[in-house]
């Protein structure tokens, strides 16, 4: 489901009530309720002061605020617009929110994370067709990111930017290389997974100085089974150690940060920088963990 073009089509037809409302519907019923008034003193001068109603005023307003009052079908659209127009533009502009389904970024992100994402860092984009209208800043590796998953575009991914274009990336023997410079990693402690119900290898890794978790099982193996076909393969060498590629030009690799339970460029390939949605930078809401919400890396 298209939730963009859904929300566009709802500003479209509001916008048309609301435009509709303010120049024709309503001067239509402020001359009705200007001439209920009028008829109403009318009849309360020609039955006399002895017979008049003594809540005129009240009558008055009444009478003035039913004609005023829109109809039922104009309460529903018009009245709408301006909440929804905000929505779609705070949406299509500034962050959108999303969940994560899935544990494919566990330590950093778990199912269940409602997140906020930065819809104009990398440069603003035209809702429903995606146009860029703005150069805006680039990705630096490290950066987490909500992507349209290349295979099918109706469907958002979030993963971790590991290689930018022209970068050499190499996931050999468990580990990441970047143009032929191995990725400190720091040994820490054993991550309890929820999800599978058991410990896992727990490691800080540091891209570009940036630090961040990951999980490493060194009991599955280093190579990459199911490797699909995707555009620009041939920049990618798959063995038994693992796979190594390199990344094209306006495109990026990316990769989750439960490395062994990740369907990501290792499998899809790279992700064309037309895909991207924006940075997730913040956790806004874990109904089983309250704890979650804050800023993550």
């Amino acid at each position: 489901m298209n939730f963009a073009l859904i929300l566009f089509v709802l500003v479209i037809l509001t916008g048309i009530a609301w435009v509709a409302d303010k120049l024709v519907f309503l001067p239509q019923r402020r001359r009705a309720a200007e001439a209920a008034v009028v008829e109403f003193d009318r009849q309360q001068a020609r039955v006399g002061e002895r017979f008049a109603d003594e809540n005129a005023p009240q009558t008055r307003a009444r009478l003035r605020d039913e004609k005023l009052r829109q109809p039922w079908w104009l309460e529903y659209t018009a009245s709408f617009f301006p909440v929804i127009l905000v929505v779609f533009l705070v949406r299509s502009f500034v962050v959108e929110p999303f969940k994560i389904p899935s544990g494919s970024m566990v330590p950093t992100l778990l199912v269940g994370d409602f997140i906020l994402v930065n819809k104009f860092e990398y440069g603003l984009r035209l809702p429903i067709t995606d146009t860029k209208i703005t150069q805006g800043g680039p990705l630096h590796r490290g950066d987490v990111v909500v992507f349209r998953y290349p295979k099918d575009e109706s469907v958002d991914y979030i993963k971790r930017v590991v290689g930018l274009p022209g970068d050499v990336i190499a996931y050999e023997n468990k580990r990441l290389t970047i143009n032929g410079k191995l990725v400190a990693e720091t040994p820490l402690p054993d991550y309890f997974d929820e999800e599978r119900i058991g410990y896992a290898k727990q490691f800080e890794e540091s891209l570009d100085g940036r630090k961040h978790g990951i999980l490493n099982n060194p009991a599955v193996p280093p190579f990459v089974i199911g490797a699909e076909d995707y555009p620009y393969r041939d920049n990618c060498t798959y063995n038994s150690a693992g796979v190594v590629c390199k990344v094209p030009p306006g495109h990026y690799f990316m990769m989750g940060d439960n490395r062994d339970n990740s369907a990501d460029s290792r499998y899809w390939g790279f992700v064309p920088d037309r895909n991207i949605v924006g940075r997730a930078f913040f956790v806004w809401m874990n109904f089983s963990n309250l704890k979650r919400i804050g800023p993550f890396n």
